[in-house]
């Protein structure tokens, strides 16, 4: 069991958390501007350096300073003294990163496929309704069926073209499936295109054991996502991070509390994952919140107040770390207390009050102790980052990038055999039959038409009186219906021909 020092409290003494408990999650929360974002920077560290993988995502950049040595400012060398911190246990330094990125911009492309993502999680990126998302699983239940592989939008396209197409043999087996709702899903998905959802659907897709690595020397790669690309898009990302968490939770073996998390996952913007969530997702969230501490796993939401994350999540967050908040209305009021009673009181000091005067870099901290209870809420000072505090340059970025193995993995995108081409194949193929019947028909109809003018020929000729005169008459017509030189021949031929068959008639031969 290890002890991981992160701040100091008024009396000067170093408050921790129990590597063991780290897998009872918890929050890191405060308004913009209070330190929220070093203080994940700070875990960060002290989990990699214990050889904890780290997964966190970066909105505003600053993050991906993990990557680079700090530097010895006035302002970091002051709270270093302040906190304790002797030269010898604290050190600029950099940390072992990955950088993850929506697009091959910014990072290693994280992406998935249609059909990994499933229609739960693809529904509320595309903003289904309930009737939708029911045809889009029933979409999702025909491709399985069909061995039509779902693997990029375009594949995901197809396959709703082809049911609307073949909607009346479907509706026999799955109910009645509104052309108007495929044609709804459909603009849905082009929608999606549009916003760039092409570059994150696909193949190759991430496998999220890539993200439980360890350095030669033990230390944990943390992996950062650049999320700024989807920031106008928050239910991509939200939804993008949750897979992640359910494919954590469903590719993992189940191992109880250890001595220390296989894997922590820091979710930023965490309000954005409860924005229009509807019951059945966030049934799911609180599920694999609830679930994936027995896998090995910590999660740790990260936002600007508690009361963004739901009630049924929220006590499932054993580790505490509350920035300062400000109320201006009585509302606000009303859920600053609501924070302040949420901690186990310290009879030392009242906690709404140091609430509401909290300064950047502290804090009002909980963790749990060895037997899992909740300590008293403590007022900390934040330990400084070893880092650096800042952006990295894009051109650092790409260095990072290239130097990783798994830029060479995930980097260029695979377009395999699936969906799009099985079934445009398959139109070709049945296209093909139409053009063949079509033409056998026209055959058959020339070859009617052929029989009716060799019949009208016949006729005329037997009105002719015989023999020379049947034959020119008989090429006459022929040559009109069959051309110059067969018609010629043929005509003159059936006329004469008829020619004989009447003189024998009438002379009695």
């Amino acid at each position: 069991m290890a002890k991981i020092d992160f701040a100091i409290n008024s009396e000067g003494q170093r408050v921790s958390i129990h590597s063991e408990k780290l897998n009872r999650h918890g929050f890191i929360a405060g308004a913009t501007g209070t330190g929220k974002t070093v203080s994940l920077k700070v875990l960060a560290e002290h989990f990699s350096a214990l050889s904890i993988p780290v997964f966190l995502s970066d909105f505003k950049g600053d993050l991906s300073g993990l990557f680079k040595a700090g530097e010895a400012t006035e302002k970091i060398e002051e709270r270093r003294k302040k906190c304790g911190l002797s030269e010898s246990e604290f050190s600029y330094r950099a940390f072992p990163v990955e950088f993850f990125s929506f697009t091959k911009e910014g990072g290693i492309p994280l992406r998935t496929t249609v059909s990994e993502m499933g229609p739960l999680l693809l529904s509320r990126i595309l903003n289904l309704s309930d009737v939708q998302s029911d045809i889009l699983r029933i979409i999702f239940r025909i491709a399985d069926e069909e061995g039509l592989l779902l693997l990029d939008l375009k594949d995901l396209r197809s396959m709703l073209q082809y049911v609307s197409e073949n909607s009346k043999e479907y509706e026999k087996s799955y109910g009645k499936l509104s052309t108007q709702s495929l044609n709804a899903i459909l603009r849905s998905v082009v929608a999606l295109e549009d916003r760039g959802g092409e570059e994150f659907f696909g193949e190759p897709a991430i496998n999220v054991k890539d993200f439980f690595r360890l350095t030669t020397n033990s230390e944990g790669v943390i992996s950062i996502l650049d999320a700024k690309s989807v920031a106008s898009d928050p239910k991509i990302y939200s939804t993008f991070l949750l897979y992640l968490l359910s494919e954590l939770y469903e590719n993992l073996p189940e191992v109880g509390d250890l001595e220390k998390p296989r894997m922590v996952f820091f979710f930023d913007e965490a309000h954005l994952l409860f924005q229009d969530t509807s019951k059945v997702l966030l049934e799911k969230i609180t599920q694999v919140t609830r679930l994936i501490r027995s896998k090995g796993i910590g999660i740790y939401y990260v936002s600007q107040n508690p009361a963004d994350i739901p009630e049924e999540i929220l006590s499932q967050l054993g580790n505490k770390i509350q920035h300062g908040l400000q109320a201006y209305t009585p509302g606000e009021r009303k859920k600053l207390k609501a924070v302040a009673d949420s901690f186990r009181e310290n009879p030392a000091f009242d906690t709404l009050e140091v609430l509401e005067n909290l300064g950047t870099g502290e804090a009002l901290v909980s963790c749990l102790d060895p037997d899992g209870k909740p300590t008293m809420v403590e007022k900390v000072m934040i330990f400084p980052p070893q880092t650096f505090l800042g952006e990295l340059s894009p051109e650092e970025k790409e260095r990072a990038k290239l130097g990783s193995d798994l830029a060479l993995k995930y980097d260029e995108m695979i377009d395999r055999d699936s969906a799009y081409e099985m079934l445009t194949r398959k139109g070709l193929s049945e296209e093909a039959e139409k053009e063949k019947a079509v033409s056998e028909k026209e055959e058959e109809r020339d070859k009617a038409q052929t029989s009716k003018l060799q019949n009208r020929v016949v006729k005329s000729v037997s009105r002719s009186v015989s023999g020379s005169i049947g034959r020119e008459v008989g090429a006459s017509i022929g040559k009109s219906v069959f051309g110059k030189g067969m018609g010629r021949r043929l005509g003159g031929n059936i006329g004469a021909a008829l020619g004989r068959g009447i003189l024998e008639t009438l002379f009695g031969r």
